[in-house]
């Protein structure tokens, strides 16, 4: 075995290295020999500096002499299998770089060609069915040097395959750097390694988490024992764990609630779990909860097409130790804020599995008059009782911890009705005011502001409701249809918004119609506090009826010439007397 300590250029038909390297490393490794052979590398043993990621330190392995040949592979400190690469040719390269962490890096590789054409009898396969066996070739006497055998084991769909070594006697070293047994769970030897094993083993297990197991054998040139003798089994999967996982969405916070059952069912608790900001902790019962402002805990904000996403992520992983087998599960939870409604989805992934859930909420958004420009003290009461022509201030208000969103009032109608029927009328339409007394204030933050002056629709109606459409942008987006102002039907589809909805306030009655309700009411009392000795006011009585018919006639006669001189509904500004 050899030591060298930066790269080399090799020749023989096969060698082991063992490499020691430290920081700041730049090495190359060139394989070469007039061959028409095939060489096949192995990685069995790596340890690059703690917490190094693929991009600061890595083996890359190229498909030819040099460095400027295809890569053929890459192997860095989260590789999740034992890297067995095969050229294409008679020549291979790797390449090993570190980062300038002070550290001593240990590496174990070894190659030899070999012929493809070739083939070992009983050496790898395929193997279906609910159970069965295998053995290493030539067992029970000594497998064959250089040998690399797969077997690739399925059984039945939502099964789990238990599989048992009966006989295990390979060669032994500490890190099965030389002969070794690798056991993946899944369909390929790239990733998920349940476990590599060597030397003399009391019937060593694995476990599936699937249908699908796959077997390795890799032998060098010396030292060759019986190998090994398997059985496997298959077993059907539980049923699967509901993700007890709810999520609520309101204009001010987002929470989360866990269940501490289905966190073990993980095999995880609340010790393990943190958000974005991991000082943001959770309260725990029987469940485990997070609530925060929308705003906060590393919650990240996206604008989106028509719409406005919040996001937070709870990690769940292993704490303490240096090494552990179980899978690192995220649940991404967001809310979106479109379309008058907040769409809230849960995402929980797993092995880049994604599961999802969701629900509808919305923002909370209102509508108030005033009683100046100040906006300072909203009107109460209801209906709201002005004159004609008497100045009106109204506020839209949206109701949200999130400070960086802007609102714009686009479109103010009037109806006489609170259903906003066929009769309206347009303060304001697409930002554009259409009445002339309409004054817009610019957007400030959570608020949209404008006055206008009371009016009345003529016929007889006595109130007067307001209807008006919302949108709310992110206050960074300098370029939203919340800052664009009036926009002309021409240009109207070239602004988008984030997010949509509608408010109503009313009714708005005049106080005339107030002081003619109290009007009305004190002559009824009036009329029931003099009903006795009407023989005695017959004559009256009867010269009053006389008179009250007149007066309908007149009326009458009055109103049909105002219907044929007026048709349709109008609106009229009066200056109060």
């Amino acid at each position: 075995v050899g030591v060298p300590r930066c790269g080399a250029s090799l020749h023989e038909l096969n060698k082991a290295l063992r490499i020691e390297l430290n920081a700041n490393a730049n090495c190359v490794w060139q394989i070469q020999r007039n061959a028409n052979q095939t060489i096949r590398l192995i990685f069995s043993y790596f340890k690059f500096a703690p917490s190094s990621s693929c991009k600061t330190e890595s083996i890359k392995i190229y498909d030819g002499p040099s460095t400027n040949s295809p890569v053929l592979g890459q192997v860095c400190n989260d590789t999740d299998a034992v890297p067995v690469l095969q050229s294409s040719s008679d020549s291979l390269t790797f390449l090993i770089t570190t980062n300038s962490v002070a550290f001593t890096r240990n590496f174990f590789v070894f190659y030899y060609y070999f012929s493809p054409e070739t083939k070992v009898e009983n050496c790898g396969g395929q193997l279906t069915g609910p159970n069965g066996t295998f053995t290493s070739p030539n067992y029970p006497k000594p497998y064959p040097e250089f040998t690399y055998c797969v077997w690739h084991i399925r059984t039945a769909k939502n099964s789990k395959i238990n599989l048992r070594f009966q006989d295990f006697f390979l060669e032994l070293d500490q890190n099965c750097q030389f002969d070794f047994t690798a056991v993946y769970d899944g369909p390929t030897t790239n990733t998920g390694l349940i476990g590599k094993v060597c030397g003399r083993r009391a019937q060593p297990t694995f476990e599936s988490s699937s249908n699908v197991m796959t077997v390795v054998l890799s032998t060098d040139y010396a030292n060759s024992y019986r190998g090994f003798s398997a059985q496997y089994t298959s077993a059907p999967l539980p049923g699967p764990v509901e993700p007890n996982i709810f999520l609520t969405c309101s204009s001010d916070s987002m929470k989360i609630v866990l269940s501490t059952s289905y966190l073990a069912s993980l095999g995880y608790n609340e010790t393990h779990l943190q958000l974005n900001d991991p000082s943001c902790h959770p309260v725990v019962t029987n469940s485990v909860i997070f609530s925060f402002p929308l705003a906060s805990c590393g919650t990240t904000k996206k604008d989106e097409d028509q719409s406005i996403t919040y996001t937070n992520v709870i990690s769940l992983s292993a704490t303490g130790g240096i090494i552990t087998r179980q899978k690192s599960i995220q649940i991404i939870a967001k809310c979106k804020m479109e379309n008058n409604s907040t769409v809230e989805a849960i995402y929980i992934t797993k092995n880049n599995i994604i599961q999802n859930t969701t629900s509808v909420g919305r923002y909370n958004v209102s509508i108030s008059f005033y009683d100046s420009d100040s906006f300072s003290k909203p009107v109460l009461q209801s209906p709201y009782y002005v004159d004609l022509n008497q100045t009106l201030f109204a506020q839209v208000s949206l109701h949200s911890s999130d400070p960086n969103l802007l609102v714009f009032v686009d479109t103010c109608i009037a109806s006489p009705q609170p259903d906003f029927g066929s009769l309206t009328y347009d303060l304001i339409r697409s930002g554009c005011n259409k009445d002339d007394t309409v004054v817009t204030y610019p957007p400030l933050e959570h608020y949209g502001r404008f006055k206008f002056n009371a009016f009345r629709f003529l016929q007889s109606f006595p109130s007067v409701y307001l209807q008006c459409d919302i949108l709310i942008c992110d206050s960074n987006n300098t370029n939203s249809r919340c800052t664009k102002g009036c926009i002309s039907r021409q240009k109207r589809a070239i602004s988008s918004y984030k997010w949509k909805t509608n408010t109503v306030v009313g009714p708005i009655r005049l106080k005339r119609d107030l002081r003619s309700a109290d009007h009305s009411e004190s002559l009824t009392k009036a009329d029931a506090e003099e009903t006795p000795n009407l023989q005695q006011y017959s004559f009256y009585t009867l010269s009053f009826v006389v008179l009250i018919s007149n007066i309908i006639i007149v009326v009458a006669v009055i109103l049909k010439y105002h219907i044929k001189c007026q048709a349709g509904y109008g609106y009229q500004k009066i200056q109060s007397s």
